[in-house]
């Protein structure tokens, strides 16, 4: 398995709807235990959350060229060509 830097580059949606939330929840609970415990590392892991369930991107997926998104819904995402009309 390779890492492709370019294709991290494009920042397209490749995190789906139910991770999306699993992201934030973990995130905003990790955010809260750090401010109780003062731990840094569970700070930063929790801004990596929350930050990647807000926008839909992860990098690391990116780079792996991993999708959560669901088939149907990337589809939608990308317009589609009609060739009849160009005809």
């Amino acid at each position: 398995m390779s890492f492709d830097f370019k294709r991290m580059l494009k920042f397209e949606h490749n995190v789906g709807e139910k991770e999306k939330k699993y992201r934030l929840y973990a995130g905003a609970g990790l955010l809260v235990v750090s401010v109780f415990t003062a731990q840094i590392a569970l700070l930063l892991v929790g801004l990596v959350l929350v930050g990647t369930g807000f926008s839909g991107f992860c990098p690391a997926y990116a780079g792996m060229g991993k999708s959560t998104c669901d088939a149907a819904a990337s589809e939608a995402s990308t317009p589609a060509t009609d060739d009849s009309a160009a005809s």
